[in-house]
């Protein structure tokens, strides 16, 4: 007979499987990020038509959110993961075999699609498997594998572009995708967590009306703008602003997702920490949001550093702010809304930061052509401190 604290474990080992979803989901995501001093180099492109390609990717990521959400809810975990963990790696595949910017953007608007599915996917896994008040400290795990992606992708993607050339980045990274579908798929089978229930079409529609989601909505997609920047321009700015080569920034670039999951847990361990001294979940939450929207003021001094080494503290500890943020904003729907609509609900916060990106990556791109990243930061520094007066009102409704 099954222990209920060995069964505990088994669940938690199940979920760090899952996670591996969401590293490979990164990894494909942030080969380009990576690799991007080498395509613009090669297909002579500018900031702005690299932001272009960003927002190719996020214009199909947010329209298909919530219908990636939608379906999952709908069909299972296991089936809705794995339909969107191989369309994703066969759109990385494809990027191997680009010839110019209109092949670029077609494969980051078919990724976009696929991998819509990937968090609000985590969003079912977490209450799938984890307790009410373990569910930030899951999101924790989704973002340190989220970070792990972002780790490897500097020496990974370099050792690649090096040894093999950029576009061999790109097939092998595919490749591990299709790998982990059969392994989650073993996985799941031996312990399927607490029943899942089907999403009820009428519940969507009235999930649409609730105003909390819309405030949610609104506080995601404000208080992503520095994730979006960080996780996208780090190797450029580092390239651009510190004179340093692709190598020489793939020694800096891999320490930010570092700090990123250590924010991530950090975050999850101190509304776990609040809620098992009483306090709700919503409450608690909104707590760990407001104190890391203090410490992500500090972005506005990267600008400042007088080397890379400085620069790459300060990002790390931008992002780090961002993550502890992120874990309890993506946790809240689920406090909020329950185990039918997880999904979907996420999705709807998913499709807030494909479109917040799509609408900033040209601007960021043009800001950066014209006037540089201290613009950015500045922007970057006061978001997070927004999205907690949006989500003021939303603190003690249950």
């Amino acid at each position: 007979m099954t222990r209920p604290v060995d069964a505990a474990r088994f669940r938690w080992l199940v979920l760090a499987v899952f996670v591996l979803s969401s590293a490979i989901n990164y990894l494909d995501r942030q080969t380009l990020a990576m690799l991007a001093p080498v395509l613009r180099a090669e297909f002579r492109l500018s900031n702005a038509q690299y932001g272009l390609i960003l927002t190719a990717f996020s214009i199909t990521y947010a329209a298909s959110a919530p219908f990636a959400g939608l379906l999952i809810d709908r069909v299972g975990l296991n089936r809705g993961i794995s339909l969107a963990v191989g369309l994703w790696s066969c759109a990385g595949l494809a990027t191997g075999f680009t010839r110019g910017l209109g092949g670029l953007v077609g494969c980051r608007a078919v990724l976009g699609v696929a991998e819509a599915g990937g968090i609000p996917a985590a969003g079912k896994a977490i209450h799938q498997y984890l307790r009410p008040a373990e569910r930030a400290l899951g999101n924790a795990v989704n973002q340190a594998g989220i970070s792990l992606g972002l780790i490897l992708a500097p020496p990974v993607a370099t050792y690649l572009a090096v040894h093999g050339g950029w576009r061999q980045a790109f097939v092998i990274t595919g490749v591990l995708g299709l790998l982990w579908i059969p392994l989650w798929n073993w996985a799941a089978a031996h312990d399927r967590g607490m029943p899942a229930s089907q999403l009820d079409p009428r519940a969507a529609a009235e999930l649409l009306r609730d105003r909390r989601l819309w405030a949610f909505v609104a506080a995601n997609a404000l208080s992503m703008v520095g994730y979006s920047l960080w996780t996208n321009w780090t190797t450029l700015y580092l390239v651009e602003a510190h004179r340093l080569t692709l190598v020489q920034a793939a020694w800096y670039a891999w320490i930010p997702p570092v700090f990123a999951a250590a924010g991530g847990a950090a975050g999850g361990w101190l509304s776990l920490r609040l809620m098992n001294r009483g306090l709700t979940a919503l409450p608690a939450r909104f707590r760990v949001c407001l104190a890391a929207s203090v410490v992500s003021l500090a972005t506005a001094a990267i600008p400042l550093a007088p080397n890379a080494a400085w620069a790459s503290a300060g990002i790390s500890l931008s992002i780090c702010a961002v993550s502890a943020f992120s874990v309890n904003m993506y946790t809240m729907p689920l406090d909020a809304f329950g185990g039918a609509r997880a999904a979907f609900a996420v999705s709807i916060l998913v499709a807030s930061y494909g479109g917040v990106q799509a609408v900033v990556s040209p601007a960021f791109g043009k800001v950066i052509d014209l006037y540089g990243y201290a613009p950015l930061t500045v922007v970057a520094a006061l978001m997070p401190l927004a999205a907690s007066a949006v989500l003021w009102r939303t603190r003690s409704a249950q």
